[in-house]
Parts: C-alpha cells; structure tokens; sequence
C-alpha cells in the first residue's frame, strides 16, 4: 500500500546500483515537478494530505528517464508536459 493505505498496481520495476536513494528521489522530483498533481486528498483520519509523490507522467517516459539515470545524462533534461516527454535543457549537452 501506499503512505495513504491505498492498494497499487506494480506496472514496471527497475534497478539502479551505486545511487544515493534521496539524491535520486530528489532528482525525479525536480526532473518531473511540471507533471506533479496538485490535488488534496483527506487520509484514513480525515485530515488534508496534499502527496508530493504523485506525477502525471506516461511510462514510456519513466523508461526514457531511468535509462538517461543510468549512462549519468539526466541533469540535461527536464519533463515538458505538453509533448509529454523529456526534452533537453537549452545549453546543456549530455555527459
């Protein structure tokens, strides 16, 4: 379950060795933050939660970014919304 104690449905798992696990949190969040749900929902005791964990973001968009994460070319790219993948930042080349 989810932090709310909701079910999910596992639909892609991935490994990824020699990662500092809250660095990497941290980089999906910033990589991702124009497809965060803004939505408040109340938790099993009633009280407002707003989830900074929810994303909008297609799978085959996820595939693409674990892959830049692993040959180290992530911090060059950021998710635009509207085409609904990751585009490159203007100046920045991949490592």
């Amino acid at each position: 379950p989810t932090f709310l104690m909701a079910n999910v449905e596992v639909v892609a798992t991935y490994e990824l060795y020699n990662i500092n696990r809250s660095k990497l949190e941290n980089l999906i969040h910033r990589i991702f933050e124009p497809a965060r749900l803004e939505i408040e929902i109340m938790d099993r005791f009633g009280r407002p939660v707003v989830p900074r964990e929810w994303f909008l973001v297609p799978l085959f968009v996820i595939n693409d970014a674990v892959e830049k994460i692993r040959d180290g070319t992530i911090t060059g790219y950021h998710y635009d919304p509207r085409a609904a993948g990751l585009k490159r930042i203007s100046g920045e080349m991949p490592q």
